[in-house]
């Protein structure tokens, strides 16, 4: 493996680590019976818009629809989601957040606060904003490149 290749490998496995702490973190901050797989949806769901078929989410999340069906009867189960008919495929759903998942969603964030202020303090907040430029294009690249 060249110089190079073990770099972009690092890479990848620091991402994955501070990933699974950053996740710990936040799974311990979340209201009792939420998951990340959870708020994931959710915060998908704020950040693009709902009226989203559970497809479209499960692709989105590169899961099969199966998990992703399970996953939206929790959020469905808890009145953070509703589920509607698809207007124009009468097989289909399409997924819509309810005023409680924007406020689940929202206060699930606001959790966060004062691990991100102690990080900030700690290490300075643009080592992490220096580096989001750099982030969302990798991200970016790697969405627009999934069969890699």
């Amino acid at each position: 493996m060249s110089n190079q290749n073990k770099a972009l490998f690092q890479f990848f496995n620091e991402v994955g680590i501070i990933n699974q702490l950053g996740s710990a973190l936040f799974q311990s901050r979340l209201p009792d019976g939420l998951h990340i797989s959870h708020f994931s949806v959710l915060n998908h769901l704020v950040r693009l818009g709902d009226g989203r078929t559970p497809l479209a989410i499960a692709s989105a999340f590169q899961v099969p629809k199966t998990t992703m069906t399970h996953t939206l009867a929790m959020l469905e189960k808890r009145g953070l989601i509703r589920m509607a008919p698809h207007e124009a495929d009468g097989r289909s759903k399409i997924v819509f957040l309810t005023d409680a998942g924007r406020t689940m969603q929202r206060d699930a964030i606001a959790t966060m606060d004062a691990p991100i202020q102690q990080m900030a303090q700690d290490l300075g907040a643009e080592t992490v904003t220096d580096l989001l430029p750099a982030l969302e294009r990798i991200r970016v690249y790697l969405d627009e490149n999934r069969g890699l």
